[in-house]
């Protein structure tokens, strides 16, 4: 067996997930957010005012990488699901669940920060343009989800349950993708290519670079925040869980 398929096959064994994302937890928050405080910098105080909309614009830095999070992380709670789904894996219905309440929340953010943005540019907080109204479906769908989750009382039925909405739901994200091609929409069409040319300036792009990495570390800290937490849950009662409570959690008898 391959170290990295045996690293897999450990990470799926709870005491040894619980080490792991105790050890990245704080790093990955830590990186985030200072990956995320440099992107703010230079997009409020480094990159020009556009030549069109003036200082407004800077709010791409917030809703850009907010919007595509959104998306990234519904698709990943379905990939999740349906390898849980699948193969009976519990780690995975734990990762898939971890990411609902992070999921909305970048979702929430996209569709404040759009609504703001409009103000100015299209004269209305809110219009029942595609790309908003989709990316509203993709918020009840998040709540969907993490609704489903809580219902149920048992923890494995309930991942499932809710799985199966994130499989089925992931069908939307091309919808939110292709939205402004399909049909008449005030959004503007993409700007940003991260692979191509981009009709953004090249000088306002690092800022939004940053951003992006800033939120994927960001992520990466809550999702293993959140699977540890529902992981204890899961686990109470075991001795391992029982040693963490009592400060063994490197395996020293307790003082």
């Amino acid at each position: 067996m391959s170290p990295l398929i045996r690293w897999f096959h450990q990470l799926g064994s709870p005491p040894y997930f619980d080490r792991f994302a105790t050890r990245w937890v704080p790093w990955s928050y830590l990186l985030g957010g200072l990956a995320m405080a440099v992107g703010l910098y230079g997009a409020l105080f480094q990159v020009p005012a556009d030549y069109q909309q003036g200082d407004s614009f800077r709010i791409l830095y917030i809703h850009v990488p907010a919007a595509w999070m959104s998306m990234a992380i519904f698709g990943l709670m379905a990939f999740y699901s349906a390898i849980a789904l699948i193969w009976r894996i519990k780690l995975c219905e734990i990762l898939a669940m971890a990411c609902a309440p992070t999921g909305a929340a970048f979702t929430a953010v996209t569709l404040v920060t759009g609504s703001i943005w409009g103000k100015p540019m299209w004269g209305t907080w809110w219009d029942w343009d595609p790309r908003l109204t989709t990316e509203l479906i993709l918020l009840f769908l998040y709540m969907g989800v993490m609704g489903l989750y809580a219902a149920i009382d048992d923890r494995r039925n309930a991942a499932r349950a809710a799985g199966l909405l994130a499989i089925v739901g992931v069908t939307l994200l091309p919808v939110i993708h292709w939205s402004v091609v399909w049909w008449n929409s005030l959004h503007q069409g993409q700007t940003i290519r991260l692979f191509g040319k981009s009709s953004m300036d090249a000088s306002m792009l690092p800022p939004l670079l940053w951003m992006l990495a800033g939120t994927k570390l960001w992520f990466i800290g809550s999702l293993l925040a959140r699977a540890r937490a529902d992981n204890l849950r899961r686990e109470a009662g075991k001795d391992w869980v029982a040693k963490l409570a009592t400060g063994d959690a490197l395996g020293r008898p307790p003082q």
